[in-house]
């Protein structure tokens, strides 16, 4: 397929509108170190949902800090870039898969159950993967083949270095590893994950294009790259259908920059290249790094969960040193976009933003992580 995207930008769409008045979220500070990277999952096995995130995991209930494992800062970054809870080595507990900025190395941490997991030993480290690239922007896990696991699939923000997935398979010893195929030689700034063409495949989104599925299955050949934009874009960028048409859009951001947007799916020309309209949702914050989904609301549809990623490059791009705020936005069937304030001063993001009932009231609360620590944010829909 040739490529398929052109892009008219609508200056007369309007952006968000805004709600009346900020929610009340409760915040419970976990902790006040430096991290990108989080999860939920119950990793006690107390039947409750804990918090992991970088150095610690906090028990719920006391919330304490209990160690996990070590990395340093490194000129205003820490060596992890996000973390992922799952059961590795099939053991029934629950471990964590990380990866690092700076360095290759895909490791997981064991967990070391009960009773050492709440008298505070480390986690045992094990190496996955060794992919010697070093300018590793965020992950996403997702599950590429259908096969009921999740792939690790690393954005570059060096254009020019490959985007890997790596599968988990077996070593020689029936050790988990990763086993890396690469989809293409082209990257940049962001990363998604969805069907963008709306032919049922698959298709992976980086920062200057996109790359389409193959027929055959995403292990049968090299992807077919589409070099049809270039920007710093969040990680991840989310494909949905913001206007139930059917087909679906994509929620992109300046990553260091203001501006977030929807891209609207807007049929195609004459030469089959997929057409979007660009609609502002908000440009009154910067630096829109990481893009979820979740029912805030608990009106049974995904709302769109973002906010300002505190001193992304160190307090260096534009609205760098403006408060933190973190939001969430509802739309309408036409897609019109409206703001609601979460937070704003006191909690911004990282890399990632993780969202479950945490306090089993029925409503969906948010772990954001960032430089300024991480927090809880209590939902009170339900209280």
């Amino acid at each position: 397929m040739r490529s398929l995207f052109s892009l008219s930008l609508l200056l007369a769409l309007p952006y968000a509108a805004v709600a009346s008045a900020p929610e009340n979220f409760t915040v419970k500070v976990l902790g006040v170190d430096a991290n990108e990277g989080c999860d939920i999952a119950d990793f006690d096995g107390d039947g409750k949902l804990d918090v992991i995130a970088g150095r610690n995991w906090y028990r719920n209930g006391d919330w304490l800090p209990r160690p996990v494992r070590f990395f340093e800062d490194a000129n205003g970054y820490v060596h992890s870039n996000g973390d992922f809870a799952m059961d590795v080595n099939g053991d029934g507990k629950m471990d964590v898969v990380a990866g690092d900025f700076f360095q290759g190395r895909v490791n997981w941490y064991e967990n070391p159950g009960s009773p050492a997991i709440q008298q505070g030993f480390l986690w045992k480290e094990h190496n996955l993967i060794d992919t010697k690239l070093t300018t590793n922007e965020a992950t996403v896990m997702v599950d590429l083949d259908g096969d009921g696991v999740d792939e690790w699939v690393t954005n570059q923000w060096n254009p020019k270095n490959p985007l890997l997935a790596c599968r988990f398979t077996k070593n020689d010893k029936g050790e988990p590893q990763l086993t890396s195929f690469k989809i293409g030689d082209r990257n940049g700034h962001g990363i998604g994950v969805g069907d963008i063409n709306n032919d049922g495949r698959i298709d992976i989104l980086v920062g200057q294009g996109w790359y389409e599925g193959p027929e055959g299955g995403p292990w049968s050949s090299a992807w077919t790259f589409h070099e049809d934009w270039s920007d710093h874009l969040p990680c991840p960028m989310l494909v949905t259908d913001v206007n139930g048409d059917g087909k679906n859009d994509i929620i992109a951001s300046k990553a260091h920059g203001f501006g977030l947007w929807a891209w609207i799916a807007n049929g195609t020309d004459k030469d089959g290249k997929l057409l979007f309209e660009q609609k502002m949702i908000d440009d009154t914050f910067s630096q829109a790094h990481a893009l979820h989904l979740a029912d805030l609301d608990g009106d049974g549809k995904d709302d769109l969960v973002t906010g300002k990623r505190v001193r992304a490059h160190n307090g260096n791009d534009p609205g760098g040193k403006e408060p933190p705020v973190l939001n969430y936005y509802t739309w309408d069937a036409a897609g019109n976009f409206t703001r609601h304030t979460i937070n704003r001063g006191e909690v911004g993001i990282g890399l990632q933003i993780r969202t479950a009932d945490i306090d089993g009231d029925g409503d969906i609360d948010i772990v954001v992580p960032g430089k300024d620590g991480t927090q809880i944010l209590f939902n009170p829909l339900k209280d």
